[in-house]
Order: C-alpha cells, then structure tokens, then sequence
C-alpha cells in the first residue's frame, strides 16, 4: 500500500470511530496518548452537530506535514470534519500518525474549532 493511502485509511478508520461515537474504541487504538474517551465525547458533545463521514473527494483537504526529526516516518495531520447539518464543518481532527515495522501508530491530537 502506497504511503498516501495509508494515511488516507487511518484517518478514515479514526473518522469512522468518531462518527459511530465508539470513543472508547478510538481512545484504545491511539493509547489515549493525549484525548482519553472522555475528553473526545466532550469534544464532540460541545460542536452540538452530528458527526457523518466525509465524501472520497474531502481527503484532497487534509492537510500532511512530515515531521523531519522524528526517529521513525511521522506526519502531523489535520482534517477537516463534516456534519450531516452543514457538510464541512469548522470542527478539526487533528493527528500523528507515525509508520512502525508492523503497521501505524495513531496519536489523537485534537479535536477542535479551525
């Protein structure tokens, strides 16, 4: 899998847990690094819209900056989030994905208001 879509997958896995409010299951797969369940529910529960998948062409949006330093491939994400009451929102996700042996490691940043 070419490097492009495997960011593209993850942050679709990350949205798709958001949108299914399965915050529990996000906060295990990113190790609640920096948003436990909670403080997502919170996050989401405040923008007071629903959460809905974003269409194919919103990935041309996400913004992908490589982090240089890092030890291992990382690159700081931010996506813009859509809701079923406005199409793009002004909500954000915003991640680090960093590329291990076997796979990604998946930070929550944030979520919030661009």
């Amino acid at each position: 899998m070419q490097l492009p879509e495997l960011l593209r997958e993850t942050v679709q896995q990350v949205i798709d847990l958001l949108v299914r409010k399965e915050y529990a299951e996000l906060e295990s797969l990113t190790g609640g690094v920096r948003m436990g369940s909670d403080e997502i529910a919170r996050a989401i529960s405040r923008y007071r819209r629903t959460l809905t998948r974003p269409p194919p062409e919103a990935f041309a949006l996400m913004d992908v900056v490589p982090i240089i330093n890092a030890t291992l491939p990382s690159w700081s994400i931010v996506m813009p989030l859509w809701t079923r009451e406005e199409g793009r929102s002004d909500l954000s996700l915003q991640l680090t994905i960093i590329q291990e042996q076997n796979g990604v490691r998946i930070e929550l940043d944030d979520i919030h208001v661009l």
